[in-house]
């Protein structure tokens, strides 16, 4: 059996020395007294670990693995007002570099392939999702009138199902002004939903080299220029494949080229799906295939909602809002991680829920996450 908790072998998977020099290079820990930016990042990791609803269940729930801290870096548990004081006044920016570093040093190791598709083009899933807020306890999360709430614009690695970027604005941002802000790397296909049917942004894409898999809206106005053959056996589902350009004189200002069309049945929901990409090489079927990849960013957010503390938050300034999504995003990054390297085939919902009723208990974690079943071994009856 391990001496060390299992929530101190999981922090021991971070390249701890790559933390601190980001630390370091961010100048976060100037003038602290004792309660360092590491030491914030590990209790706002257990936040989610632990599913902590306030900075009293953060103090209090370190405080009762001491003897442990020493393995997580961490001196002591900090106070209540230690962990408030500083999550509304250290840069969450610090946080975000970390983030992307993690996701960086995770994303280089070996077997991250998931899903059917194998293209030499990089998969990307646009989305953006909603985090409401009470505006009168949040009154800088401009929404509508009533409503507070921030945005979470993201760009999800369709290998590693891990977010490549994130942008988080205010409630009103739109998600097509916002995608602008997204970098995506040339020769990469991008998939969105409709919302991101803007033909200054497909000409944005398109112009640095990115193809796109968007769902066009309904009233779109356009003309066909030619009709591609169907195939004959293979992808039934496949209606409509032509090109096309756009009709309307502002429309075509915006996108002057030509457009690939198809459109799709959908089985399950009994519905036809509309796509225009900019790509007129790949089969239609595997556009439709790749539209269809989209939904994982779905569950992603579904899983970050449900399954971690980000639709309540322990602090009401907006650094600490984004302290805690960032940190949120941070312990994903790791859960994803676990699972990955962990034969058994664990559900991600399961994973957090064992990991959570085994915080602080003391087992191999290698072998707890490749046989989480299987019982201990008797130890022998000494009369």
């Amino acid at each position: 059996m391990a001496n060390i908790t299992l929530f101190a072998q999981t922090i021991a998977q971070l390249p701890r020395q790559t933390i601190r020099k980001i630390i370091r290079e961010a100048q976060t820990d100037k003038h602290n007294k004792g309660y360092d930016t590491w030491s914030q990042l590990i209790s706002m990791v257990f936040c989610q670990f632990s599913n902590c609803d306030s900075v009293r269940d953060i103090s209090n729930g370190l405080k009762s693995a001491t003897g442990n801290l020493n393995h997580l870096g961490i001196s002591r548990a900090p106070s209540k007002s230690t962990v408030a004081y500083q999550n509304a006044h250290r840069d969450c920016s610090v946080f975000r570099d970390i983030f992307y570093r993690l996701y960086q040093h995770f994303g280089q190791q070996a077997g991250w392939i998931h899903g059917k598709f194998r293209f030499k083009m990089p998969l990307r899933l646009l989305d953006s999702t909603l985090i409401s807020l009470t505006l009168s306890v949040y009154d800088w999360a401009h929404y509508t009138t009533t409503k507070g709430a921030v945005k979470m614009h993201t760009l999800l690695d369709y290998d590693c199902l891990l977010p490549e970027f994130v942008n988080i604005t205010d409630g009103k941002g739109s998600d097509n002004k916002a995608a602008y802000d997204i970098p995506v790397n040339p020769y990469s296909i991008v998939v969105a939903d409709r919302g991101y049917c803007d033909y200054s942004l497909l000409s944005h894409w398109d112009s640095n080299n990115v193809f796109f898999v968007v769902q066009h809206k309904d009233n779109i106005r356009y003309k066909t220029v030619r009709e591609r053959l169907l195939p004959e056996k293979r992808a039934q589902d496949v209606l409509i494949d032509e090109e096309i350009e756009l009709e309307l004189p502002v429309a075509k200002k915006k996108y002057p080229k030509k457009l690939r069309r198809i459109a799709v049945w959908n089985e399950e929901h009994g519905f036809v799906v509309e796509l225009l990409t900019n790509n007129f090489t790949l089969a239609a079927s595997t556009i439709a295939a790749i539209y269809k990849a989209r939904w994982n960013i779905e569950i992603f957010f579904r899983n970050l909602k449900q399954l971690l503390r980000i639709k309540s938050f322990i602090g009401t300034t907006r650094n600490a809002v984004e302290i805690q999504i960032w940190t949120a995003l941070i312990t994903m990054l790791i859960l994803t991680w676990l699972k990955h390297i962990a034969k058994y085939k664990w559900a991600m919902a399961n994973l957090v829920v064992s990991l959570r009723l085994n915080t602080f208990t003391k087992i191999d974690l290698n072998k707890w996450l490749d046989e989480p079943f299987t019982p201990p071994p008797e130890e022998p009856f000494l009369p």
